[in-house]
């Protein structure tokens, strides 16, 4: 379908302001201009409680824990978020996980991680491997329940997310149960039509997305990893995914891809393509309508498996 008018109206009002792709403004521009993402968010919800905490020997690196209201034991879901490994943070996706936690139900962990280039890869992967393990080990104190942990991310936070579960299955701990991957960077090697087709004129072009990669890997090696390529993992034996693509963004079509492969792999999975949406859009419940539409997709996909 054409293009979704209010996006069609957020980018020409970027392109009014003088906005310029991230690989041109470098790291510090880049997070600040990631942060005023919050300004597209609609009003935030409250919940029952927030707890800030660390959840690693690292005090930099922080979860908020949000508990939403009634009685407990509450399913939980852990928030890996994007940012191309180099940007975003807990407050960029305040807003959402509120919503989550309300809609859901659900106790929701918003994790941080280690960003580049200060860390490189697999810092930020070892990250939320961590968080995962301490959310099952200590959500109970929050009134979330250890039996019933989903994982979910976008975009960059959607590797960071799957390669976690991943590495659970593979450790035989913690158990998950589900997860939620939005518009995810499956392989950065990917050559695909969607990369080239949208190339440049919806949000991150592809020079950002190489660039926000130069900024983690240090070589060839850190490519092809299997914690970064996902694709080069076996897909058995993982948790009922649901995968959420957009029709204008750059990574659609290799996140398309891999919910066949999960599917093949005997997952059962849910793939849904938002049409007339680019990337990122989740963080932009304000500007967005239909960024609702995510939103809801991931709610219905948590309820029905925790």
């Amino acid at each position: 379908m054409p293009l979704d008018s209010d996006v069609a109206a957020l980018i020409a009002e970027l392109d009014r302001q003088g906005f310029q792709s991230f690989e041109k403004i470098g790291v510090e521009a880049t997070r600040h201009a990631i942060d005023s993402f919050a300004g597209l968010q609609k009003p935030k919800r409250e919940v029952a409680n927030i707890a800030d905490v660390s959840y690693s020997s690292d005090p930099q690196q922080r979860a908020r824990v949000y508990v939403p209201p009634g009685n407990g034991p509450f399913p939980v879901v852990v928030y890996i978020h994007g940012g191309g490994f180099v940007a975003g943070g807990l407050d960029i996706v305040d807003e959402p996980v509120r919503a989550l936690a309300l809609d859901v139900r659900a106790v929701v962990v918003s994790v941080t991680y280690r960003r580049a280039p200060e860390a490189r890869f697999p810092a930020a992967h070892d990250d939320a491997f961590s968080a995962l393990q301490w959310t099952a080990k200590e959500i109970g104190a929050y009134g979330g329940d250890p039996d019933r942990i989903a994982v979910m991310g976008d975009s960059a936070g959607a590797n960071l997310a799957c390669a976690a579960v991943i590495r659970a299955r593979d450790a035989g701990e913690p158990g998950v149960r589900s997860q939620v991957l939005l518009y995810p960077l499956v392989d950065p090697t990917a050559d695909t039509a969607s990369r080239r087709e949208f190339a440049e004129g919806y949000l991150i072009h592809l020079d950002a997305l190489q660039w926000f990669g130069a900024q983690y890997v240090t070589g060839p090696d850190d490519v092809a990893d299997p914690r970064l390529a996902l694709t080069r993992n076996a897909l058995d034996g993982l948790p009922p995914t649901l995968v959420v693509t957009t029709e204008y963004d750059t990574l659609r079509d290799e996140g398309e891809d891999f919910a066949r492969r999960l599917d093949s792999a005997g997952v059962k999975v849910t793939r849904t393509r938002i049409a007339g949406l680019a990337h990122a859009l989740y963080w932009a419940s304000g500007a967005i309508a239909r960024s609702a539409e995510i939103h809801e997709a991931a709610v219905e996909h948590l309820r029905s498996t925790l």
